[in-house]
């Protein structure tokens, strides 16, 4: 089976996600060849250096505006209909990646690429099963499509606003948001800790902080070590350089233990090792986090998909809220100093369990391309 995965490059998550699906099929399914595309370079260059980079520009400088722009476009008016009529006419420039790749199964891990590719399919020029893989927890008409073959889902909650929108229950599966393996294995926590030259036995915080807006997480980092609880801190500032220059200054001289870590391949290692993520809810940060059983404290969540990744955490349990006009810190503190209620969600994190995400999604597809009797690893 050839399955073609089309991406976009809005935001890391929806190609990790495709990462992690293909590389599971890859190593426990040989035989079967995967493909990533990203659809919006695949459609025009400057379509996607537009997308990508005003998807960045009013994520960070104007989340307000995305935040309105994100809700108008989630109900049916006319910016909905302008958006979805505009995917279908310029989804023709995907013909010529399915006449090379030829796939038996499609998945879309982008709203843009299953509108474009529910437009192929309902003109007859793709006829391939397309599955929709969305990867927040907060479900959004523009996943939505006529031709979709099956929606994978984060969470069995997003069925019913699903079921409003017209989507056949048959066609919800929820399978989870896929991760690499790596995250849902089993650890030495202090042997970690100690391998990245931390106390084995100190209360662990780690901050994922490439995409915090950088006067709130310094903010919140320096209320925190000035604390008189007893713990260390993690950093990683992914590749947000000026971040991890400035951090490389505060953490000599902070009170508290902490290291700090640029872009690093190690991230599940890291969350093994911990007790507590601070983060923005980035809809494959939290999959990872969940996978590794790690409570999180959100913060700066963009209006939107982030505000929804974050009510589904902290409604479930998995998740305390941070709010910047507040003292996080003393939020934090107090989190960590109960610790029935801090393994009460990680108790919580451990129950909500997507391991199966990636054997359960390949399943799905040899059901609908028929070969669920052949043979296969």
């Amino acid at each position: 089976m050839k399955i073609l995965i089309l991406s976009a490059a809005t935001g890391g998550g929806h190609l990790r996600a495709s990462r992690a699906l293909q590389n599971y099929i890859l190593e426990n399914a040989p035989g079967n060849e995967v493909v990533i595309a990203d659809a919006l370079k695949e459609v025009h260059a400057i379509l996607d250096k537009t997308c990508c980079r005003g998807y960045h520009f009013m994520a960070t400088k104007t989340p307000r505006i995305f935040g309105r722009l994100y809700r108008a476009s989630n109900s049916d008016t006319p910016l909905y209909s302008l958006v979805s009529r505009f995917n279908g006419a310029v989804g023709t420039r995907l013909l010529p990646l399915f006449q090379e790749e030829k796939p038996d199964a499609v998945i879309s891990t982008h709203p843009f690429a299953t509108e474009m590719v529910s437009y192929l399919k309902g003109k007859g020029k793709v006829k391939c099963p397309l599955v929709c893989l969305m990867t927040d927890y907060g479900p959004h008409r523009a996943w939505i499509a006529p031709n979709v073959d099956a929606y994978v889902v984060a969470s069995e909650g997003m069925a019913a606003q699903m079921a409003d929108w017209g989507v056949p229950a048959e066609k919800i599966h929820p399978f989870g948001i896929p991760v690499e393996d790596v995250f849902f294995s089993k650890a030495d926590k202090q042997a970690l800790r100690r391998e990245f030259g931390l106390s084995p036995t100190l209360p662990t915080v780690l901050f994922m902080a490439g995409s915090f807006g950088v006067t709130n997480i310094l903010s919140l980092f320096k209320d925190l070590v000035r604390s008189d609880a007893s713990f260390q801190i993690l950093i990683i500032t992914g590749r947000n350089k000026r971040l991890y220059r400035t951090f490389r200054k505060l953490v000599p001289r902070s009170p508290k233990p902490a290291k700090v870590v640029f872009f690093t391949d190690r991230v599940a290692d890291y969350m093994h090792a911990s007790d507590l993520l601070v983060t923005k809810p980035g809809g494959l940060t939290t999959s990872e986090a969940l996978a590794c059983s790690i409570p999180l404290a959100v913060f700066d969540a963009i209006p939107g998909q982030e505000e929804d990744n974050a009510s589904f955490l902290i409604s479930h349990n998995m998740a305390i809220p941070l709010d910047s006009r507040k003292n996080g810190a003393a939020e934090i503190v107090a989190l960590l100093e109960d610790s029935q209620r801090l393994e009460a969600m990680h108790e919580s994190c451990l129950t909500f369990d997507k391991s199966g995400s990636c054997r359960d999604i390949f399943s799905l597809l040899e059901r609908l391309t028929g070969k669920d009797g052949e043979e296969s690893a």
